[in-house]
C-alpha cells in the first residue's frame, strides 16, 4: 500500500501556529481505517497517524487537537480551514494534488493481487494487461493502478 500524507503541511500550519504564539495543532481523521487510525474500545483515537500526530506535536511542544471529519469531506474541511492538515490515511493522487500539498511518504508497503488458486493468468502487469480485474470499494490502491 502506497501511503502519502501531508505532514509537509501539517508542519508549514504548525510553524505558523507557533510564530503566531499558538500552541495548538489541528489535525483532521476520519478514524474509521485501522491500523492507521481507529477508536479504541474506550473511544480514545488511536493508530499510527494518530502517534504519528502525537509525535509532532510534541517536537513542536504544541497541543495536538483532532477533529473528526468523514474522509469524504476532509479535504473540504481541510480547505475551508476546520484543521490545519490531515492525518487519515491518504493515497496521492492527482485529482488530490490538484487541491492540496502532500508530504513525501510516511509509509510504503506492498500491494498484491490476490485470486483463486490455479486462476491467476499471469502476475506483472505486463501478463495481465488487457484482463478483466475487479478491485474492491474504497480500496486505495485501485486509485493508483
Amino acid at each position: 500500500m502506497k501511503k502519502s500524507l501531508l505532514l509537509w503541511l501539517a508542519l508549514m500550519a504548525s510553524t505558523s501556529a507557533l510564530a503566531e504564539g499558538g500552541k495548538e495543532i489541528r489535525f483532521g481523521v476520519d478514524p474509521t481505517f485501522a491500523p492507521f487510525e481507529w477508536k479504541d474500545p474506550q473511544g480514545k483515537l488511536a493508530g499510527f497517524d494518530i502517534d504519528l500526530g502525537n509525535a509532532i506535536c510534541q517536537q513542536l511542544q504544541a497541543k495536538c487537537v483532532w477533529v473528526e471529519s468523514n474522509f469524504d469531506g476532509i479535504i473540504p474541511a481541510l480547505k475551508a480551514r476546520k484543521f490545519d492538515a490531515i492525518l487519515s490515511g491518504m493515497y496521492m493522487t492527482e485529482k488530490r494534488k490538484a487541491q492540496i500539498a502532500f508530504s513525501d511518504k510516511l509509509y510504503n508497503g506492498p500491494v498484491f493481487l490476490v485470486a483463486r488458486k490455479n486462476t491467476l493468468q499471469g502476475n506483472t502487469p505486463e501478463q495481465l494487461k488487457g484482463k478483466n480485474h475487479r478491485r474492491g470499494a474504497g480500496l486505495g490502491a485501485g486509485d493508483v493502478c
